[in-house]
């Protein structure tokens, strides 16, 4: 199988954006001719070959959208900082011009007709959304769905690429297309894109609006992020998708909390003097510390380790926080939150099949619907259980903050994922292997940031990475210590597909 791996001389393997745009500015490269080659790429890789399963959908206006920037390019130049880069959005949020199905048989043909915010500010800066990815169904756990089968890790097909947001890591992974948007509210981000190699990032809950996404306001824990081969394209991403919604109103808490410029905050990457805490509390969703795969993940995260402190960062190892576990414990779900933001979502779209979680409940295919998603919505969602929740969350990030300034840290580093991708077979049948290894302390506290960046693989090939985790609003802070670890390493790794 020949796959397309240039176009007309540019090399489109891990091509990033400035890339992109050098190719547009010599004349050798057209929009067009970029979303051919990603599309021709999705038919060979993900539809047959190895068939990777990441895209759920393609946009059938992305050529006639490629040639109106192409037009617009030759009369006047750039559209805007991402013209011309073609980005695919998780299944969960609005671009009009696609169904939002959330991978389930629930929503099969589901036009909303709109675009989320973020499609909006992304669409207007010249992205265009050439596709849509596959995930957890209905935003649960691995990218396992009813609508879709499962979403292979691009290093190894008979293993899953993680989720929710595992379409969106394996079609970036596999040069699928140039960037993408995830969303998090546990893992989702995160554990996806080590698993797939590539940089991820799970913004401060507030600078990004899920307006026009599947699980978004009232509830607070999800935020979507960029999902990126390098931090400087997910740093470009950010500059474009941070701003304040007025149908997302947690996004007033980030109004005046970003930078300029959080790709001119990266600078150099240096990192001397920067204090970083390693965390080694074991708190990934149920990690096997004394298993072989563990350990392999570890020894990883030990070279990570010696890596910052050859570049120069004060390494503090270990740095524990209090009780953590503890309070770790105690995370409940605002079970009336998640009933009232189905209900918005639904409210905004043009075709809703559902105006209410119980509707969906009800109808005849909710028994097709992955296991995932009948373990997510039969959780205990008692209002007492999510007032605990919240008296810990508050004691932790006073205890998270106060471990960060009596050792005057930078920064937090630990692993992103605790274990190695979950074979595909353990996770869609009995045990239902889920979300393995995946720690959960940013999604707990909500409000602050972290940025993951591949840290290299294990004898058998298997991907591992670290996180830097940060104090509220100090996004721009954690990208510029990924950018550093990441030009020290440089451990990304292109995927054979064959």
């Amino acid at each position: 199988m020949t796959l397309p791996d240039s176009v007309n001389g540019f090399t489109l393997i891990d091509a990033n954006i400035a890339d992109i745009h050098a190719a547009y500015a010599a004349g050798t490269l057209t929009c067009r001719a970029l979303v051919e080659a990603y599309l021709e790429r999705i038919e060979k890789i993900d539809r047959s070959g190895p068939k990777i399963n990441a895209i759920i959908s393609t946009n059938p206006q992305a050529l006639e959208q490629a040639d109106t920037l192409d037009a617009a390019y030759a009369k006047s130049g750039l559209v805007g900082p991402l013209h011309g880069i073609p980005m695919a959005m998780k299944d969960q949020g609005d671009v009009k011009e696609m169904p939002t199905t959330m991978g389930s048989l629930l929503f099969e043909g589901h036009m909303p007709e709109r675009d989320s915010f973020v499609t909006a500010k992304l669409r207007e800066a010249g992205v265009v959304f050439i596709a849509k990815t596959t995930l957890g169904e209905m935003g649960a756990g691995d990218t396992h769905g009813s609508l879709f089968g499962s979403t292979a890790c691009v290093y190894d097909t008979s293993r899953t690429a993680g989720g929710s947001s595992g379409g969106s890591g394996a079609a970036v992974s596999a040069n699928l297309v140039a960037a993408a948007v995830g969303q998090e509210g546990f893992a989702s981000i995160r554990r996806p894109s080590i698993w797939n190699g590539i940089v991820g990032m799970r913004p401060t809950a507030g600078l990004v609006s899920r307006g026009g996404v599947y699980a978004g306001w009232p509830s607070t824990n999800g935020s979507l992020g960029p999902m990126t081969r390098t931090v400087t394209d997910a740093a470009r991403m950010l500059d474009v998708m941070v701003g304040f919604d007025p149908d997302d109103p947690i996004t007033g808490r980030g109004v005046g909390k970003a930078p300029e410029s959080y790709v001119a905050e990266l600078g150099d990457g240096g990192m001397v003097g920067k204090r970083i805490g390693i965390l080694r509390t074991v708190m990934g969703y149920h990690s096997e510390p004394d298993s072989d795969d563990f350990k392999a993940v570890d020894a990883l995260f030990d070279g990570a380790v010696a890596d910052l402190a050859n570049a120069g960062a004060e390494i503090v190892d270990p740095v524990e926080i209090p009780g953590m576990l503890d309070l770790l414990a105690q995370r409940s779900t605002d079970g009336q939150a998640e009933e009232n933001s189905f209900a918005v979502y639904m409210a905004g779209s043009a075709n809703a099949p559902f105006k209410t979680m119980n509707d969906a409940r009800n109808h005849p295919k909710f028994g097709d619907a992955f296991h995932g998603v009948h373990a997510r919505w039969a959780v205990d969602k008692n209002p007492e259980k999510f007032a605990a929740y919240c008296v810990a969350r508050e004691e932790l990030m006073t205890r998270f903050l106060k471990v960060m300034a009596e050792n005057k840290l930078d920064a937090i580093v630990h692993k992103a994922v605790e274990h190695t991708p979950t074979p595909v077979a353990d996770g869609t049948a009995p045990p239902w292997t889920d979300q393995k290894g995946a720690p959960h302390l940013n999604t707990f506290l909500i409000y602050v940031p972290s940025v993951v960046v591949p840290a290299g693989f294990t004898d058998g090939g298997l991907p591992a990475g670290v996180t830097f985790l940060g104090r509220p609003y100090s996004d721009a802070a954690m990208l510029r210590l990924a950018y550093g670890y990441e030009q020290a390493t440089g451990h990304r790794r292109v995927p054979d597909l064959g």
